[in-house]
């Protein structure tokens, strides 16, 4: 039985946001106003929502600037105010233009990555909700940050027809990192001790992970010497967007192959890994 080992990802922003920002200039005029898989929003509006992503990080954790919200009781709470706060700050920001959204992505990103670099990686932060309520070490939040701007910029390469980021050094640790979801979204599903179900990433990037059932919890392994009693196998093209909200559960399990039992599987295909 091995367990998989922390998503150490703060290396990598920088990396990122030079595709990101190699992404943007290409973009013709047009580009900026095509529909892409988040309701409501452009690929305009997504660059506009990783730029409110960078400023609302370095206000309200780098500089501890949280101006007064309604406390947070339960989750529909969390993502209610996050929808909201998202709509607020895309609607205000849709008068800058792509040139100066551009160079306020360039100013603030390295800002961000620094900011990461100093934290304690192992360090017990705040809950990453969609894995637990539970604080969780800072590594996991930093590798959800990660997760947020790959699969934003992501999404802007669909709605644009620009090649996929598929690299595995970028998209790895990207499902290493939703792959964290699984022990929470299975958390009411009853089995016997010691059941395993296996999921396999086919792809470059993929990889495989276990749950196993560990008297009345389901925990994430890197490996284990049980026989799975299912296996689920998932396209990375489609594994990715599962876990964030792009493909419906019945369209994902159609691009699936199963193996075993399938009434296991099912929770999988709920699962998540972003909040709004």
């Amino acid at each position: 039985m091995k367990r998989p080992g922390p998503v150490l990802v703060a290396d990598r922003f920088a990396d990122l946001r030079l595709r990101l920002l190699e992404l943007l200039s290409d973009l013709a005029e047009g580009d900026w106003l095509l529909p892409t898989a988040a309701p409501r929003w452009s690929v305009k509006d997504i660059a506009l929502h990783l730029l409110g992503g960078d400023i609302g990080l370095l206000s309200r954790c780098r500089d501890g600037f949280n101006p007064s919200v309604q406390p947070i009781r339960q989750y529909g709470d969390l993502v209610a105010l996050i929808n909201r706060l998202n709509d607020e700050w895309v609607g205000a920001a849709r008068r800058i233009s792509p040139r100066v959204l551009c160079e306020l992505l360039a100013h603030t990103g390295p800002l961000v990555e620094a900011y990461f670099v100093s934290l304690d990686p192992f360090e017990i932060g705040q809950p990453v909700n969609w894995a637990g309520p539970e604080p969780a070490p800072v590594w996991l939040d930093i590798a959800r940050e990660f997760t947020e701007r790959w699969h934003h910029q992501q999404q802007i390469r669909d709605a644009t027809g620009r090649p996929a980021l598929y690299d595995r050094y970028f998209l790895a640790p990207v499902f290493d990192t939703f792959a964290r979801a699984l022990p929470y979204n299975f958390r009411d599903i009853v089995a016997v001790n010691r059941t395993v179900i296996k999921l396999d990433i086919t792809g470059d990037a993929g990889g495989s992970w276990f749950l196993q059932r560990d008297q009345s919890t389901w925990e994430l392994l890197a490996d284990t010497d049980d026989v799975p009693a299912t296996i689920v196998g998932i396209p990375q093209d489609t594994a990715w967007r599962l876990f964030t909200k792009g493909i419906g559960t019945d369209q994902a399990r159609q691009q699936a192959t199963i193996i075993g039992d399938s009434t296991l599987a099912s929770p999988l295909f709920s699962t998540v890994a972003v909040i709004a």
